[in-house]
């Protein structure tokens, strides 16, 4: 299995452990719910949603804005420096 599958398929699993927080508090809503389990349930799904967002927009700047492969990386500071960037605005 290709590096970039095994990657895809961790980013899937990330998604379904979302769907299923997400599926947790639809269920809380057509229940007898409380409002701070729900506010909880929400910041969960908030959390994964932004490290999901923080993963593919990593890739996308490695994978698209820098040398494609065998080229010098005269950018690789400043991708470094975009993905911290962008790690620190999702947290």
């Amino acid at each position: 299995m290709s590096h970039k599958e095994k990657e895809k398929q961790k980013l899937v699993a990330r998604v379904r452990r979302i769907r299923g927080q997400v599926d947790s508090i639809e269920r809380s809503l057509q229940s007898e719910y409380n409002c701070a389990d729900i506010l909880m349930l929400l910041a969960n799904v908030r959390g994964g949603i932004n490290s999901l967002m923080g993963e593919v927009l990593e890739d996308h700047i490695r994978n698209h804005m820098m040398a494609p492969e065998g080229e010098p990386l005269p950018n690789l500071e400043l991708a470094e420096d975009l993905i911290d960037l962008v790690r620190a605005y999702l947290k």
